[in-house]
């Protein structure tokens, strides 16, 4: 997916910075560059620690995939597994990764850091928090879990207190399962966006008319500019949100297969939409075992499309299994499910073109 904007400032060089220092910290806003970007899995040694090489290495593929910008600690990351102190160190080599990267990379890249919690005061340090380990954005869910007692003007202002305290741009995540049922409608996210700090979207809720609105109306609540990101939150709408207008997604499977999201958005901007169709079907299909297994089956996934080594990767935290522990035919269906998308993703890798 072509990247229209290459404004934002440069990723760090460091995770040592103090706020001051750190990208984007002291900056005004910039806009999302377009495309792909990945909610990456957490991952976890033998003894239950943060498994910094395989955070590492998975970080420079992604990369060489050619997707857009990373998300650290989404819903794919077990973020709320994690202790705070687990959560900087898996930002910070994840920046670090990219540091070594970015000789050869084309434009900096954005690095999504997810900072939610119940109240602002505890938001906004996470964001400090990530600011401070290298992360250029921040994506806060919608405080959820006191959702009955909360009405909309209380949740427009908690994304506002949050967006004048921290120090990096922040976008808002409406999914609902993980905000105990809150979602988000257009008018209220609208009413969010105004504050020019909230820089976009992540609709994981699979609402393609909200996204259709957000990008129509966003630009009357700021002040005519164009520059909010609204994205999709799942691989199995990207090619109907850029039919809209989105600006790209925020997916899951890109995990497994970031050069078939990638393509995607390459075939519809190059006017190719029946190939940009059949492609949108295999990745659809191959997703909704993805979404149906959650994280757990997407790391049961990774051996299977990045090889052996990878088995290391499949352990999530207790309480939770390792899907072949817990069910040797579900990661059977995942390789059934997932072969064709699979196929076409070593395809793209090596260099071939998509059948028509």
């Amino acid at each position: 997916m072509a990247v229209s904007d290459t404004s934002l400032p440069t990723t760090p060089t460091s995770s040592t910075h103090s706020t001051s220092e750190t990208t984007m910290g002291n900056l005004p806003p910039t806009r999302l560059p377009n495309g792909v970007y990945v909610p990456m899995l957490a991952f976890f040694n033998s003894e239950d620690e943060i498994d910094i090489p395989t955070t590492q290495r998975h970080t420079a593929r992604l990369l060489s995939a050619g997707v857009t910008g990373l998300v650290v600690h989404g819903s794919n990351g077990e973020a709320v597994h994690m202790s705070r102190k687990e959560r900087r160190a898996v930002i910070e080599a994840v920046v670090d990764a990219v540091r070594h990267e970015v000789d050869s990379l084309q434009q900096p890249v954005p690095i999504i850091a997810g900072c939610s919690a119940a109240s602002v005061k505890e938001t906004t340090e996470l964001c400090r928090e990530a600011c401070e380990a290298g992360a250029t954005h921040a994506l806060i869910l919608p405080p959820g879990y006191y959702s009955g007692l909360l009405n909309k003007s209380m949740i427009v202002k908690y994304f506002h207190d949050v967006a004048d305290q921290s120090p990096v741009p922040i976008l808002v995540y409406n999914f609902p399962p993980a905000a105990n049922g809150v979602d988000l409608d257009s008018d209220t996210i609208l009413d969010i966006a105004a504050h020019p700090k909230v820089v976009g979207v992540k609709l994981t809720c699979g609402n393609t008319g909200k996204l259709a609105r957000l990008v129509a109306d966003t630009p009357k609540v700021r002040g005519g500019r164009n520059d909010f990101f609204v994205a999709g939150g799942s691989a199995d709408f990207i090619l109907q949100g850029l039919v809209v207008g989105a600006r790209g997604t925020i997916s899951g499977f890109a995990n497994l297969a970031p050069r078939a999201c990638v393509r995607i958005g390459e075939l519809f901007e190059e006017g190719k939409l029946a190939e940009a169709r059949e492609l949108q079907h295999q990745v659809a299909r191959a997703d909704w075992l993805a979404i149906r297994y959650g994280f757990v089956g997407v790391k049961a996934a990774m051996p299977y499309f990045w090889g052996d080594g990878e088995q290391c990767a499949t352990a999530p935290r207790a309480p939770f299994q390792a899907l072949h522990e817990q069910n040797p035919e579900g990661v059977a269906e995942i390789q059934r499910g997932m072969a064709s998308v699979l196929e076409i993703e070593r395809e793209f890798e090596q260099g071939k073109a998509l059948a028509a």
